[in-house]
């Protein structure tokens, strides 16, 4: 069906409400929207749904969500988990709250007990409730940190990991049998409550998962003696963190913690900054100013759902100093398993978890401390299967787990990265470093002196509408199908392409199946422990390039990086 018949079903379905119609009618002679409203479903896919929110099979709505959680729904009863139930979460986004009632309801009426958080919270307090309550299933409705047209749905398992093969297999051949709106049916709110399978939770959840967190504390110490010394700014950039990053923050003592007032309050316009992305150094702006007038030692924030954390920290000349999504991470790591190791308590079947397009520093890292590490692709999803692995068997345990996109966790308490577990641990460290005179710029340069100066960075072309992902395809395949021997000076050593599953050693000849789940990319290792990466994103119309440089100092590793980005650009066009 082309987008015309598709627009003009839903003019003329008798279940489509009439105040949607009266929207379909508004832009009748605009054949440009009509056509990206129109000219696909929006997919149901393995990481869920994420679009626009609007009228059109294109976009989130209730008819989009309704059909997703229909499908949910269906997978839920043939595996017996009705009684079980599932846990629904939502952040600050444009219909967040009315999705997720609306989505109780539908599988409170086919019989299937829900437990919906009563205001926003965090993703990762999503994956912790669907553990805590031993759930079948999870949902969190959010965007992460896209645009503030934009929003989610997120489909978490009994592990509380998002789902991953064969499940999303499972949910996604319920979802597509799925093609008249008139079965979506829901349930009499009062009804639900009054049969016990709308339950609402809050506070006890909000508790335990606190209590999980401060586990982790390794020198509560230290923290007490700097909790008058150390400055910290922290946002949660108008999203679900600050409730929860504030509170863990005051329980452990730090007492000059300074919040920027105009980005605390949820608001899904995010209207005090362009992107509400940590990744994005902007995003920081009114906290760095908050910063400059308190002296602050390092400034924090969250993306709206709480699962991703961005830093800037103060360094030698006063001024504040970007963290990247590796620094941060391996900042933590590097805290964390010396820390262990000093008191003894490193065990000996320690690990750590990375994407393959991470920093290679967190290789180097492991190897002082004598830690397995395992590299999946990119998604704390496909992490997750390696924690869930070794709850098993117990062969590892997992200790910290990280990407590059500003993720991470520190321990297995839940199975998504976690931008308040990330907050808590970098203030103690910061903590910790202060107390023996250290700042925390100084510490990642100590880093840096120990490893060696390792530095990435990224590159994404977007590519919008219906052409988009025809164009990105036939990027991937062009470069895939002509394989470069090298990327500008660097020659390559090794191709690993997890679409065809192979990799091949252009140094020796050899060749062998990779172990990872096949996905659409390309990863090139390079001479010197330099690295590159190309893939097209899993949520968005972009195709994405990333790059890893090992250099003797900071100043050689930006002209190296500036350098592999643009020869790595030229192999696209």
């Amino acid at each position: 069906m082309d987008y015309k018949k598709r627009y003009e079903e839903w003019l003329n379905n008798p279940y489509i409400d009439e105040e949607v119609k009266k929207d379909l009618e508004s832009i009748k002679n605009d054949e440009k929207e009509i056509e990206d409203r129109f000219y696909k479903n929006l997919e149901f896919g393995t990481a869920g749904l994420r679009g626009i929110v609007g009228n059109g099979t294109n976009r989130m709505n209730k008819y989009t969500v309704g059909m997703a959680t229909l499908g949910l729904a269906e997978f839920i009863i043939k595996n017996n988990g009705q009684d079980r139930g599932v846990a629904i979460a939502y952040d600050c986004r444009h219909m967040s709250k009315e999705f997720s009632e609306e989505i109780a309801l539908i599988l409170n009426a086919k019989g299937i007990k829900t437990y919906i958080f009563d205001e926003l919270r965090p993703t990762p307090e999503l994956s912790f409730a669907v553990r805590e309550l031993k759930c079948i299933s999870g949902i969190v409705i959010t965007a992460s940190h896209n645009p503030p047209e934009y929003n989610g749905y997120k489909v978490y398992w009994e592990d509380g990991a998002q789902i991953v093969e064969p499940i999303d297999k499972g949910i996604i051949d319920e979802v597509n049998k799925i093609t008249d709106y008139s079965k979506i049916v829901t349930m009499n709110k009062d009804e639900a409550v009054k049969q016990g399978l709308y339950n609402v939770i809050g506070k006890e959840i909000d508790d335990k998962y606190i209590e999980e967190l401060k586990k982790n504390i390794l020198n509560s110490k230290e923290i007490k003696e700097q909790a008058e010394n150390l400055k910290i700014v922290y946002t949660p950039l108008h999203g679900t963190g600050a409730k929860l990053a504030t509170r863990i923050l005051a329980e452990l003592g730090f007492k000059k913690v300074y919040t920027v007032e105009e980005q605390m309050k949820a608001d899904g316009d995010f209207p005090t900054v362009k992107s509400p992305n940590p990744e994005d150094p902007n995003a920081f702006n009114m906290a760095i100013e908050l910063a400059k007038k308190v002296d602050a030692d390092i400034i924090l924030a969250n993306d709206p759902d709480a699962d991703r954390e961005g830093m800037f920290a103060k360094d030698n000349n006063g001024e504040y100093a970007r963290f990247n999504g590796n620094m941060t991470s391996l900042l933590v790591a590097e805290y964390l398993f010396s820390q262990m190791k000093e008191k003894n308590i490193l065990p000996e079947n320690g690990a750590m978890l990375k994407t393959i397009v991470s920093s290679n520093l967190a290789d180097a890292i492991c190897k002082e401390y004598k830690l397995e590490l395992f590299k999946t692709l990119t998604g704390f999803k496909n992490m997750a299967r390696i924690m869930r692995e070794n709850e098993v068997t117990n062969k590892y345990k997992i200790l910290f787990s990280f990407e590059e996109s500003f993720g991470c966790i520190v321990g297995t308490h839940v199975r998504d990265k976690d931008g308040i577990v990330a907050i808590m641990t970098i203030c103690e460290l910061a903590a910790f470093y202060k107390s023996k005179g250290i700042s925390v710029y100084e510490q990642m340069q100590n880093i840096y002196k120990k490893y060696g100066y390792y530095l990435e960075d990224q590159y994404t072309i977007t590519i919008k509408g219906a052409e988009g992902a025809i164009k990105i395809k036939e990027m991937m395949e062009k470069i895939r199908n002509n394989p470069p021997k090298s990327i500008g000076k660097y020659d390559i050593v090794s191709i690993y392409d997890y679409e065809l599953k192979k990799y091949r050693n252009l140094k020796t000849g050899e060749e062998k199946e990779t172990t990872l789940p096949k996905s659409n990319v390309l990863y090139y290792e390079l001479e010197n422990d330099n690295w590159c990466c190309i893939r097209p994103s899993g949520t968005e119309p972009k195709i994405k390039m990333y790059f890893g440089i090992k250099a003797k100092d900071e100043e050689t590793a930006q002209k190296e990086i500036e350098y592999l980005k643009n020869e790595m650009i030229k192999i696209t066009e």
